[in-house]
């Protein structure tokens, strides 16, 4: 794991608690592969600064023409880093091959209330992120690139100044255009950002045809977050063997973390995959929730024998998802903090398709009653009724955001089954009730997705 220092507090779309100490990692010399953190600048060191970046790294180094990186990012096994954790050299040569003029955007939309990685990252590395722009541009061919930033972190930072900086420096050969995101948990769905940045609404769309085919006014389009375009920019300059110098085999290099404490504290580090789970988080309280709200729980002394990868979380029904990982505490109840972000989930849906209009908002609802949150006591097949709508909507989607939801809210069933029969009979056994898990105040309205 590495260093953290603390730094100012910073706009975010969710406020932790008052007792909340959020802090963002220090950064050693990238010259040894092995050493961590290699995305963020040195502690000290001005993070947005352009002349740093260039002193550290050199310059944006191109390759000549279009696919010539993509064997080295095959070589160096890097996978996407928001979430889905998908070979990144197969959406390069997808979309290179494809006919037409490419687009590509970098994705920094970010609508997990739970994740601060992408924000950490574009305040203190932005001009790694914007690297990787313009390289996966030349990958593919693309004569347009767009960086997609949640709305009020674009606010809150200096990325128009520093991409006319890096313009006035000839630094960039693709223009770079800012296109805001809605603060909304789907927006940075790929399909939903290639249709607000076509000029409609950040809404899901059924697929086929996929993104990479048709995406941005109907153009192929390599969508990427932000933190892979970072780590896309390390590898041109280091080469694959430096970025598998860190990780494991089957999944190398190192990935940003969001931890949340249970003693509410909130950081942002970065770890080699792989790393043990105990290393990264402090006393995980009663659980772990992994990989966000799309993600799963574990009980706490399962998670303290695991790793951060892939392949030690999916035997449990989780992943590493885009790095969040929240420890719950042993005075917070798991089942009435699922119940409020399935709140929240439902709410956030597209609802243009059924398992989002009907499906998940009565799922939300049968978990409220059962969690105590309704006002009633829960009926007697309310736990029946929650398993067979879960089964209902899995895999019927527009896009995954059922599925994650019903994830989530089945994980926690299956670890806080003592507090489910507690609630049952109408106790909670949590001793504060405070909100831990940050959902965003204030309803959403359809005017948000645009």
């Amino acid at each position: 794991m590495s260093p953290t220092m603390p730094l100012p507090a910073m706009a975010s779309s969710v406020t932790p608690g008052p007792d909340a100490a959020r802090t963002w990692p220090a950064q050693q010399s990238p010259a040894g592969g092995g050493r961590l953190p290699r995305l963020l600048p040195p502690a000290g060191q001005p993070g947005s600064d352009l002349a740093a970046h260039l002193g550290r790294h050199g310059p944006v180094p191109y390759r000549g023409w279009s696919a010539r990186l993509i064997p080295e990012v095959r070589a160096a096994g890097l996978t996407g880093r928001g979430g889905a954790a998908f070979p990144v050299h197969r959406k390069l040569e997808a979309v290179a091959a494809a006919s037409g003029r490419a687009v590509v955007v970098g994705n920094a939309a970010e609508g997990e209330p739970a994740s601060h990685k992408d924000e950490a990252l574009l305040r203190l590395a932005p001009h790694m992120v914007l690297d990787g722009l313009q390289l996966a541009a030349e990958a593919v061919g693309a004569a347009r690139a767009v960086l997609y930033v949640r709305r009020d972190l674009r606010a809150s930072t200096r990325l128009d100044v520093q991409i006319s900086e890096r313009e006035r420096r000839g630094l960039d050969r693709v223009a770079v255009e800012i296109v805001s995101a809605p603060t909304r948990f789907l927006a940075g769905e790929e399909s939903a950002l290639a249709s607000l940045v076509s000029g409609g609404m950040a809404v899901p769309r059924f697929t086929p045809p996929r993104v990479f085919e048709r995406g941005v006014d109907g153009r192929p389009t390599l969508v990427q977050n932000v933190e892979t375009l970072a780590h896309l920019a390390l590898i041109a300059r280091y080469g694959p063997g430096w970025f598998r110098a860190a990780g494991t085999p089957d999944e190398p290099g190192t990935m940003l973390c969001t931890l949340r404490q249970a003693d509410g504290s909130v950081s942002v580090v970065e770890a080699a995959i792989g790393a043990p789970l105990a290393e990264l988080v402090g006393r995980a309280g009663t659980a772990l929730l992994v990989g966000g709200y799309h993600g799963a729980w574990i009980p706490a002394a399962q998670a303290s024998r695991l790793a951060l990868s892939n392949a030690a979380l999916r035997p449990l029904g989780a992943f590493t998802g885009a790095g969040v990982l929240a420890a719950l505490p042993a005075d917070r109840c798991g089942l009435v903090e699922t119940a409020r972000v399935a709140r929240y989930l439902a709410l956030e849906s597209a609802g243009q398709c059924g398992p989002c209009l009907n499906g998940l908002p009565r799922i939300a609802e049968a978990l409220a009653e059962l969690a105590g949150l309704a006002g009633r006591q829960p009926g007697p097949r309310v736990l029946a009724d929650l398993s067979r709508w879960a089964g209902l909507v899995d895999g019927r989607g527009a896009c995954h955001h059922p599925d994650g939801t019903v994830r989530f809210i089945r994980s926690a069933l299956r670890v806080f089954a003592a507090e489910v029969g507690q609630h049952e009979r109408g106790r909670c056994t949590a001793g504060n009730s405070p909100p831990f898990l940050p959902v965003p105040a204030g309803p959403s309205t359809d005017a948000d997705w645009s």
